[in-house]
């Protein structure tokens, strides 16, 4: 598979970004590094590479943003270390205010001002204060009502199309965060049981590197280090080449290979084999009469983030659904006080408060971006129907919702298309689908129900 084949149809989750402390490490095939031809340096130059036995020698802390290449003796595969970040938003020289979740605000725009190149949906409602007015919360002792300014606001009528939260999976969420409380005694246990230590950014691009080997993907995938992320990891296109932007902060060690399963073996896989079908575009995919790919996509990923864990809890996905649902119903100060219920740790509850509540200008409304609530939907949906899914299927026909299946799968080029290596055993697949089940604290009649 070639990076050309990757087909980004569909929004993947948040790519949002900073450009601040952010670094690009681009994984690239041996035959471009391998073909044993050298180019003799001019006299009284000296070699810019830097040669490790191995990538846990690796330590990044010591690197520059400078171009900088990372030999591999031992595997004929490098690294590089790429001056050129993902790139900044567009800038205008005034703000525009955005209106908060209320359908009663108009935005307010300059008449003789530029129209800007419209960015997608998660880059305009990224805020472009969030970490002075998180200073400013966390100085009042979390009483101040964040006041949030865009530079390029989405539309109102799309927050207001995607303001309008389901409660329809809020008692199972419930009792998936109950069952994570009751066996682990709280979210901080939970984090160092299932998690494990937090890991260096050497350790992060060492693991991401070894998972892409084993996929055969380490020519095909560019890495994008950032503590400026809202979520924690993303699959983005910077310059047509995919690259899995992640997040650095408190990442922990085993919760990276359910990241690379949820972006690279899920979204990567099924985006590149979707781009070998009929249905690769909207089109096609009208007059076959398809669904839309969520809530199916991120909910098959939200499940392999936990595939193989001892205690495969959904909790993200639960938490997400839960903190949308009251976000709806109560302003950002009142959720975050509301969530100390399942988490005590201040800074995690506003990574969720900031998840459901961008968007909005006055925080001290009610309001919420509902999206984040396809994972737990689409989760539940696929458990349910679990025994009827032919999964390998479901990933080889790219992005299709699961009930597509035998309506095109007649129609597919099954040629090309592959499944990760993680879904090869259907046997022992079924088994971690069926443990996660349990794991969550739910049941077959209860999901017979939703």
């Amino acid at each position: 598979m070639s990076g050309a084949t990757f087909l980004q149809a569909f929004d993947f989750d948040d790519h949002l970004y900073s450009n601040k402390d952010s670094l690009e490490v681009v994984v690239l095939p041996s035959r471009l590094h391998g073909s044993g031809k050298t180019r003799k340096k001019k006299r009284g130059t000296k070699s810019k590479n830097k040669k490790f036995s191995n990538l846990e020698d690796l330590n990044l802390s010591k690197l520059r943003l400078n171009s900088k290449k990372i030999e591999l003796p031992s595997s004929g595969r490098s690294l590089a270390v790429d001056k050129n970040k993902l790139p900044a938003l567009n800038r205008t020289a005034e703000y525009r205010k955005i209106p908060s979740q209320s359908t009663d605000c108009n935005v307010q725009t300059l008449p003789e001002e530029k129209k800007a190149k419209k960015l997608p949906l998660l880059a305009a409602i990224k805020p472009e204060n969030q970490e002075s007015e998180k200073s400013r919360f966390f100085r009042s002792k979390f009483l101040y009502h964040p006041q949030f300014i865009y530079r390029h606001p989405a539309d109102s009528e799309t927050l207001t199309r995607l303001g309008v939260p389901s409660d329809r999976f809020l008692k199972q969420a419930i009792c998936i965060l109950q069952t994570a409380l009751q066996k682990h005694g709280s979210y901080e246990n939970f984090e160092e049981e299932t998690g494990g230590r937090v890991l260096s950014q050497s350790q992060i691009v060492a693991i991401v590197v070894r998972y892409l080997r084993s996929e055969g993907l380490e020519g095909d995938v560019s890495l994008n280090l950032s503590d400026g992320l809202i979520s924690r990891a993303s699959m983005t296109r910077v310059k047509g080449r995919p690259t899995l932007n992640v997040r650095t902060v408190n990442l922990r060690e085993h919760w990276v290979d359910g990241l690379l399963r949820h972006e690279v073996g899920t979204h990567y896989m099924r985006s590149s084999n979707n781009s070998y079908q009929v249905w690769r575009n909207w089109k096609q995919r009208k007059e076959l009469g398809m669904g839309p790919a969520n809530p199916t996509e991120e909910g098959l990923a939200s499940l392999h983030s936990v595939l193989s864990r001892n205690s495969p809890i959904l909790w993200r996905a639960a938490m997400l659904y839960y903190a949308t649902y009251q976000a709806a119903r109560m302003p950002l100060r009142e959720l975050f006080w509301d969530l100390e219920q399942f988490v005590r740790d201040a800074e995690v509850r506003w990574d969720y408060c900031m998840r459901v509540k961008r968007g909005q200008t006055d925080t001290s409304e009610p309001g919420a971006f509902c999206k984040d609530q396809v994972y737990l939907e689409g989760a539940l949906q696929l458990l349910k129907h679990r025994h009827e899914i032919d999964f390998h299927m479901l990933v080889r026909l790219g992005k299709i919702a699961y009930y597509d299946i035998e309506k095109i799968e007649h129609l597919a080029d099954l040629e090309c298309t592959r499944i990760p290596q993680f879904m090869e055993d259907k046997d022992l697949y079924m088994k971690r689908l069926d443990d996660i089940v349990l794991a969550n604290g739910l049941c077959d009649d209860e999901l017979a129900s939703v």
